[in-house]
């Protein structure tokens, strides 16, 4: 990040906010197959089109997402091609991340191999 003042710094938080939203990551991922409309946003997504609307405006306030006007309609495209490789760098890091856990959680309940393992009945009764 180099040297940047405090206002740079501040702007690159409030950046990072506008990204910091589920709704807002999988609107992204859906404009990067192909320009959608507020309604085809919000049928997708399952959300209403007031609150697609919400954060779309957030997304174009950071220049991520730009509108174009076809006819009664608008279609949204992603501004910002750095968000690709921003979200695919923190999504590439995480997967990493529950796939280590993923295996490490695995080897404490495998058994050993070429071992059953052993189950307790209650009471101490003969199995």
């Amino acid at each position: 990040m180099g040297q940047l003042s405090r206002e740079a710094l501040e702007h690159v938080a409030d950046y990072f906010k506008a990204l910091a939203e589920p709704t807002r990551l999988q609107i992204l991922s859906m404009l990067q197959q192909e320009e959608l409309s507020v309604g085809d946003l919000a049928e997708r997504c399952g959300c209403t089109s007031a609150n697609i609307s919400r954060h779309l405006a957030v997304l174009s306030a950071h220049h991520l997402v730009a509108r174009t006007a076809r006819g009664t309609s608008a279609f949204y495209r992603i501004a910002d091609p750095a968000v690709h490789a921003l979200c695919d760098l923190v999504c590439g890091s995480i997967a990493r991340r529950f796939d280590h856990a993923s295996r490490a959680s695995q080897s404490f309940i495998q058994p050993a191999e070429g071992r059953r393992p052993q189950s307790r009945s209650l009471k101490g009764e003969k199995q």
